[in-house]
């Protein structure tokens, strides 16, 4: 045991682990492109799945006013510690539900998880941070502080699932940004073709998976909302809750004004999807004003010496030799 910490505490070891560490991420980096796979499919047979599960759920509805009741899923270690703890008194909230569904977590499995890492995750890094202060760590601190180092690396550790579940949100919210303009082009095209709402929407959901998976998934969810809620205005409400997305609630908002208020829903599509397009385009403008201001460090760091270097360096070099 006191070679191994040796050997762990070892600087030589721990550069050795880490270039081996880079080297690995640079080599799956390079080779991801060419491994993955196409997810359509996959995501599409989730969608599939997804709307029958609704309709079951409907139907159990129905059933449960009728006398019946719905079968109990079997209880899996986290639920059971969820349940023990009561810990969604505390965590079971609207505000993580919408967060959790905007990160393509659906489901009661995604929500349990969260909860019980949240419980988990402090201890975790806890625990983790105490056994490398105490018995790897060649750093000489008094006890007292070695423990305070860790309980705020535990503090930090009860945040992690939120910042993991952030960071889906960003991009998630990101591919479907991009691509919704294309979608509501197609929309409007299928519209004005004469085709219904929900089979419009089923259409664009296929053809856009080639741009954006997410954004097919939500279209296929609406498509199932459309076709089994009995109001379709809550259809496009849980559109715009499950994405988070402004143009996307807008969007939403004028498809509900034109069914209550009978107004062609292709004139709302059109002036929807060229206000879409004029905000992609100057998001678009923004990032390449803001270009200029981030280059400008790397280029006095980086090509400025050089350029130096291959301007002065021959005449330099010719005056040292004639000295």
């Amino acid at each position: 045991m006191e070679k191994f910490i040796e050997a762990a505490a070892n600087p030589q070891v721990i550069l050795t682990l880490l270039v081996a560490v880079a080297v690995f991420a640079t080599a799956l980096t390079l080779l991801m492109p060419s491994l993955s796979r196409d997810r359509l499919p996959n995501r599409m047979r989730v969608m599939a799945t997804e709307r029958d599960k609704m309709r079951a759920t409907r139907i159990a509805e129905l059933s449960k006013k009728e006398g019946g009741g719905l079968r109990q899923a079997p209880k899996t270690f986290m639920l059971e510690i969820v349940d023990k703890l009561n810990l969604r008194s505390s965590f079971d909230t609207d505000e993580v539900r919408n967060k959790l569904k905007m990160a393509g977590l659906r489901g009661q499995a995604p929500l349990v998880a969260y909860m019980f890492f949240r419980l988990a995750m402090p201890i975790i890094a806890t625990i983790g941070a105490l056994f490398y202060l105490f018995f790897i760590s060649t750093y000489e601190h008094p006890p007292i502080v070695k423990v305070g180092i860790a309980l705020a690396i535990g503090y930090v550790g009860y945040y992690l699932p939120n910042m993991f579940v952030q960071n889906q949100v960003a991009r998630r919210q990101q591919s479907i940004r991009s691509a919704f303009p294309d979608a509501l082009d197609m929309l409007l095209i299928s519209v004005q073709s004469g085709s219904s709402v929900e089979s419009a929407f089923g259409k664009v959901a296929s053809e856009i998976g080639v741009q954006s998976i997410e954004l097919a998934e939500e279209l296929s969810l609406t498509t199932a909302e459309l076709s089994y809620l009995s109001e379709r205005r809550q259809a496009y409400e849980n559109l715009g809750k499950r994405t988070g997305l402004p143009g996307i609630k807008a969007v939403a908002t004028a498809l509900i004004q034109a069914e209550r208020y009978g107004t062609p829903v292709s004139q709302a599509l059109r002036v929807m999807a060229k206000e879409n397009r004029d905000a992609r385009m100057s998001e678009a403008e923004k990032k390449a004003a803001s270009l200029p201001p981030k280059l400008t460090v790397p280029m006095i760091i980086f090509f400025l010496p050089v350029l130096f270097v291959v301007i002065i360096g021959p005449a330099l070099i010719q005056v040292f030799n004639w000295e």
